[in-house]
């Protein structure tokens, strides 16, 4: 079954790649390939039309643990749509590397891991234990740019 097979199954569909919003330079790329690594820059949620769609706020403020965990599984829907717009199919990624998450936080907020798991969980439900396994870092910050809630960038090989 491939990871495209998975998302069927799950019930879910990935959103267009991500369009950056007219008048914003960023001088980068979301998916950066080199050789067999698969370098993803910092992502957010994907609206239905590919539009930048945060989530937006502090976590342990503006938003619950439970409500930032969906928005970081949403984020991990945006990273495969942008993998997948970059190098074809997902069935050629054979691993996960790494996974970085950097949450907004409320002061003295400490369930950042809790908000990565929305993301880590779907990783390893539409790849298995094998291909979907990662080494993960998940901290609080006091802002990110555009007021996100959260951002999570990492590395995949294929």
């Amino acid at each position: 079954m491939t990871p495209e097979d998975r998302l069927r199954t799950l019930g879910v569909m990935l959103p267009p790649p991500t369009r950056v919003p007219p008048g914003v330079h960023l001088p980068f790329s979301f998916v950066n390939v080199r050789g067999d690594r698969v370098l993803f820059s910092g992502h957010v949620r994907n609206g239905a039309d590919g539009s930048i769609a945060g989530p937006y706020g502090i976590v342990g403020a503006d938003l619950s643990t439970t409500e930032a965990c969906n928005g970081a599984r949403e984020i991990a829907l945006a990273v495969l749509a942008n993998i997948k717009a970059e190098i074809g199919e997902l069935s050629r990624i054979k691993g996960w590397a790494r996974v970085f998450g950097m949450v907004a936080s409320a002061p003295g907020y400490s369930e950042q891991h809790l908000v990565l798991n929305g993301f880590s969980d779907l990783i390893l439900d539409v790849f298995g234990e094998a291909i979907g396994r990662h080494a993960r870092s998940a901290i609080g910050v006091s802002g990110l740019p555009f007021g996100f809630a959260m951002e999570i960038e990492g590395e995949v090989l294929i």
